[in-house]
């Protein structure tokens, strides 16, 4: 949907550029999980991810992310992760604890195997539980990381990269 509906919609009156390496994704929590679906199946459209408190947990199978990394090529993708350790920890109602729903414990497991695959890869983690706060007084960071490589035109007449929307087609 988001490829093939959402982003046809948008560069209609949009400048968005047809680039992957321009482009990236995110979200936090299923967000996050959904954000690094799209580009994981889609690196032709998507080539950054960023993921805030992602759950990448037993819920519908997110878990399984760390061991299909392992065992799938490398796939062009930059990807920055940030969590808390306070992040909901697996512990059940019973007491049991449930390393397959430890919200943090997923997010680590997936860094490390993006690291071992050798994806460029960023983390940061916090103390904070499962919430945006300490990813929103990051994100401008995270964006700098992101898209550290991308040039910007200084030139005066460049329309396209200075507008908002698609420069207006000339009569």
């Amino acid at each position: 949907m988001i490829v093939n509906e959402l982003l046809p919609a948008l560069t209609k009156d949009y400048n968005i550029s047809k680039d992957p390496e321009q482009r990236g994704i995110g979200g936090a929590s299923s967000g996050a999980i959904a954000a690094f679906t799209v580009a994981w199946e889609r690196p032709t459209e998507f080539r950054k991810v960023l993921s805030i408190v992602g759950s990448f947990v037993n819920l519908r199978g997110g878990h399984a992310y760390a061991d299909i990394v392992a065992k799938t090529p490398k796939k062009p993708l930059r990807v920055y992760l940030q969590d808390g350790r306070n992040d909901n920890r697996g512990q059940r109602r019973d007491g049991q604890y449930d390393e397959t729903r430890d919200w943090f414990a997923q997010n680590v497991r997936l860094m490390k195997a993006l690291t071992a695959k050798g994806y460029d890869i960023n983390y940061t983690w916090g103390i904070g539980r499962h919430g945006q706060k300490q990813g929103g007084a990051i994100f401008p960071d995270m964006m700098r990381w992101l898209w550290r490589d991308q040039t910007v035109s200084t030139d005066v007449n460049d329309k396209v990269e200075r507008s908002f929307r698609a420069p207006a087609a000339r009569p």
